[in-house]
């Protein structure tokens, strides 16, 4: 039987066909339920396109419910959990990204976090969307919790290789992670290359703190941008606001 695709995963294909995306990633570590719920209203009146929770070092429980219960009650949008292990589930989500970390030394965060939220995933009916991850140099907190090797900058075509190596696996997304507050974002040769031999959308991350970096990055070949880092430490809403302003320019044209 072929595993039906869901409601979110279509959401985001559809979308595709006419325009790139911007996904804001809140980390229940650094956002209040009350500011993610501001942050989200904003974002959908602004016209990102989904909300995504989770950070590296694992927000889960009721501070994760608490978060992407706000999140729900104060805008529309899609919520996907971006886990950062197996605890960082929550039934309130509408789907999660079911990814590996497929450049890892630790087989826990290729497939062992995986079996572990499995079950959990299921039982919640949240829809999973499976996901190659790719952690890229600096790789930042996520690189150093994850055990991974980061992807060196200069080394496309390695990138690529793993990149086509999770489509083969059948993940149906690619996420090219430079880590959470990187220097520098993943490079735009980087993105070109991957985006070369992939068939399914390529999701990029870390670092993209200006319009021009997010611009550059889909110019490249990027079909979704995630930030949120930039938007968490503007240091206030109305900076925030035109911090997401200028992000959702740079990724919309």
């Amino acid at each position: 039987m072929k595993p039906k695709i869901g409601k979110v995963e279509s959401y985001i294909h559809e979308k595709l066909e006419r325009e790139k995306l911007h996904f804001v990633l809140l980390d229940p570590d650094d956002v209040d339920p009350e500011t993610a719920g501001k942050i989200a209203e904003m974002s959908e009146e602004i016209g990102v396109d989904a909300i995504m929770i989770g950070g590296s070092t694992g927000a889960e429980g009721e501070v994760l419910d608490g978060v992407v219960r706000a999140i729900k009650e104060s805008s529309s949008l899609p919520t996907i959990l971006f886990p950062g292990s197996h605890g960082g589930i929550s039934k309130y989500a509408d789907a999660i990204f079911f990814m590996s970390l497929l450049n890892s030394t630790n087989p826990f965060f290729i497939t062992g976090a995986q079996a572990l939220g499995a079950f959990q995933v299921k039982r919640y009916g949240i829809e999973p969307i499976p996901m190659a991850y790719l952690i890229v140099e600096p790789g930042e907190t996520v690189g150093w919790v994850g055990d991974a090797k980061p992807i060196p900058r200069h080394k496309p075509k390695i990138a690529a290789a793993y990149a086509l190596a999770g489509q083969y696996l059948g993940m149906r997304l690619v996420y090219l992670e430079a880590g959470s507050g990187a220097p520098q974002p993943v490079p735009p040769e980087m993105i070109a290359v991957v985006k070369k031999v992939i068939d399914v959308p390529l999701i990029v991350g870390g670092g993209i703190r200006t319009g021009e970096q997010a611009r550059a990055a889909v110019k490249a070949g990027a079909d979704i941008i995630v930030t949120g880092t930039a938007i968490e430490k503007a240091g206030s809403m109305d900076k925030a606001e035109e911090k997401l302003e200028e992000l959702n320019r740079g990724i919309k044209g």
